[in-house]
């Protein structure tokens, strides 16, 4: 540029050529200082975070995306599913043996058990029907976690009376290629879903449930991935922005439907007290 190299201007005299060193070099400089605050302005450490800002823009994301597709979701990848606060445990998981010890409590809690069911048995239908459906109007949302084979793992929220087969009509819109054949399935053991016509509460699948997705093709003919849409995996973590919402407890997905309404006897409270020798030891 011509303000940054004067020297190679061409004048009439020495001091002509002088003069304009004395002119243009205090505006290059400026110029420099310029581009050097615009430089600052521009990077990342000059940048305020504003985490309500990224939230708030994560929130209008996932809205619209969720008005879309008719449901709300959340995408993550396995790192970032990681940091999901509710994870499952590991399948090579061991309890301590203290796990496996009867205590009173359990006791008491399995006779408590033992007695509903046998006052079930002395209910008519009609008030069992009637109890079923006070308990089922409780539940307001069933959360369906769809793992697929490249460590994606996709969430949606659906209400409890809606169709299993209208998780399989959301994937139809999220997939990268839906005119390929695929399966869902539950584990442990593998157990496909044939029956899409059973809703979700039926099905057992509230609060939540881990469903596992697989093209139905050929071992040799599976594809590797992506299984979700670029736009749809651009999503991933963005959840992870928001304030955290109430979410089922891992450790209920995939349960049965909650049993029954029937009220359950309180359990007997333990006491640190011993017990008593036998009568027939006190002789």
């Amino acid at each position: 540029m011509e303000a940054e190299y004067p020297h190679h201007q061409a004048g009439p005299s020495s001091s002509s050529s002088s003069s304009t060193t004395t002119l243009l070099w205090p505006c290059a400089t400026r110029r420099r200082k310029r581009g050097e605050d615009g430089d600052d302005e521009l990077s990342p450490a000059s940048v305020a975070m504003d985490p309500d800002a990224d939230a708030q823009r994560a929130a209008d994301k996932l809205k619209a995306v969720g008005e879309e597709l008719g449901h709300q979701i959340r995408v993550f990848s396995s790192e970032k599913f990681a940091l999901q606060p509710n994870k499952l445990p590991s399948a090579d998981h061991e309890e301590d043996d203290d796990f496996y010890e009867l205590q009173p409590a359990d006791y008491f809690n399995l006779v408590s058990n033992r007695m509903a069911e046998q006052s079930k048995m002395l209910k008519t239908r009609k008030i069992r029907e009637a109890e079923l459906a006070a308990q089922r109007a409780k539940i307001t949302k069933a959360v369906m976690r769809v793992r697929f084979p490249d460590d994606h793992i996709l969430e949606a929220d659906f209400l409890p009376s809606e169709r299993i087969h209208s998780l399989v009509d959301l994937l139809m819109k999220v997939l990268a290629r839906p005119d390929l054949p695929f399966y869902l399935y539950t584990v442990p053991p593998k157990k496909r879903i044939l029956d899409t016509s059973q809703d979700f509460y039926t099905a057992g699948f509230v609060p939540g449930a881990n469903i596992h997705f697989s093209y139905d093709l050929p071992e040799d003919e599976l594809k590797a991935g992506p299984f979700l849409r670029e736009e749809i995996q651009n999503l991933d973590g963005l959840s992870l922005l928001l304030k955290p919402a109430s979410q089922p407890d891992d450790s209920r997905m995939n349960s049965s439907a909650l049993q029954s309404s029937v009220p359950q006897p309180d359990p007997v409270p333990t006491t640190n007290k011993k017990p008593g020798k036998p009568k027939w030891l006190k002789r």
